[in-house]
């Protein structure tokens, strides 16, 4: 078809679509909204009368304005110094620390003596393989040379208990949230007009206070608990809501159990480095009575944690847009979060006070249960009640 066709044509085809069909025409064909909008009207101005000799007049092959590609050569070559990287912390890049929109590419290359539209940026962008993109969080930094050996060192472990019907649970925990009527990522429905109000600034509520969410997963049983702290995140605190999942869920699941398998980061308050954290998990394993056998992921690898993506990630979902105005509302809303897969979750609030600043002597040290395991006993040991 030649210019004139196919511009009738796609304007025929608009009409017979509908309300929408401009939008889609163009998006289908690649024409521009005014051709297809031309083609419309002609259509239109067609019907009931015989055309004129004017209305069949077709533009010879190459004739309108010229690209400013053509027009202008040096274009394209300035409009890529402005976007490439390597431009990026040049001392003379005009664009360096702002960002570089469409607008402000157009408003450069301007003030350079290029006059052109931020449409036609645009356009030129996109004949250079550009587009629109967000930075992804790919770098983890330096590896310890045996993390792999490390993930199949608790693959094995966690495999082997599991068969054994032993539990085996994931901790972490989740973002600190502030209490109040504070902004929520995530959207919800409401009558339009009506969406909940919140507060511009987040600043912390020293009433209200923040709320420290401790999880453990139950990986057999695709179960959780999180403990709903108000105060500090401690090592004393993870250990504390470990014990409360035991006495809650995990003592009825596992009624024989001897030994407990956990997983965890290797920093925060469960980090295999803190001392607290084992004098911690020493004295819930005198309570409780139970082997307690821990593994650390490596350094910088906690997104690997199956309490991170089988259940964190729902609760997220599960509150989104909702301001979390009171510790009894994130209680019940992580109490209602479920997964196409079967996943419960059981949350309390606990109100005792963990100070932060505690040091751990020697001989408290010296005192402790603690096997280490013959492969890399700083990330895996057992800790045995004291009799």
């Amino acid at each position: 078809m030649n210019e004139r066709l196919r511009r009738q044509w796609a304007g025929t085809e608009a009409i017979a679509v509908g309300w929408g069909g401009l939008t889609r025409l163009c998006q289908a064909t690649g024409l521009a909204i005014n051709t297809v909008r031309r083609g419309i009207a002609e259509v239109k101005a067609a019907r009931g009368r015989r055309r004129r000799a004017a209305d069949v007049r077709i533009r010879r092959k190459g004739g309108g304005r010229k690209a400013l590609s053509h027009t202008d050569p040096g274009l394209p070559a300035a409009l890529l110094k402005l976007v490439e990287p390597v431009t990026r912390g040049h001392p003379e890049s005009p664009l360096l620390w702002s960002s570089k929109s469409t607008r402000k590419l157009a408003g450069e290359l301007s003030r350079q003596g290029h006059r052109v539209s931020d449409r036609t940026v645009a356009k030129l962008l996109k004949a250079e393989r550009y587009s629109l993109q967000a930075n992804r969080k790919t770098k983890e930094g330096a590896s310890h040379p045996d993390r792999d050996a490390q993930f199949c060192y608790i693959n094995e472990q966690a495999m082997a208990a599991l068969r054994e019907g032993r539990p085996v649970v994931s901790v972490d925990t989740k973002k600190k949230e502030l209490i109040g009527d504070f902004k929520n990522a995530g959207r919800e429905w409401h009558r339009q007009g009506r969406a909940p109000k919140v507060r511009i600034h987040d600043f912390i509520d020293k009433q209200l206070g923040k709320a420290v969410p401790y999880g453990v997963y139950d990986l057999a049983n695709n179960e959780g608990w999180v403990s709903v702290g108000t105060n500090h995140d401690t090592a004393e605190f993870a250990a504390a809501s470990i014990g409360r999942w035991w006495r809650k869920m995990g003592r009825r699941r596992f009624p024989k159990a001897r030994r407990l398998m956990i997983t965890a980061d290797g920093g925060g308050s469960n980090s295999s480095r803190s001392r607290l954290w084992k004098l911690a998990l020493q004295d819930l394993s005198d309570q409780l009575k139970l082997e307690l056998q821990v593994c650390h992921f490596p350094p910088g690898t906690s997104k690997w944690n199956k309490i991170e993506h089988r259940m964190f990630c729902f609760i997220t979902q599960n509150w989104r847009g909702c301001p979390l105005v009171s510790y009894q509302a994130i209680v019940n809303l992580i109490a209602s979060t479920t997964s196409t897969k079967g996943l419960t979750v059981r949350a309390a609030v606990d109100q005792r006070e963990y100070p932060t600043g505690r040091k751990v002597v020697k001989e408290e040290m010296a005192a402790l249960n603690c096997t280490p395991e013959e492969f890399h006993g700083e990330w895996n040991y057992i800790i045995r009640p004291r009799r």
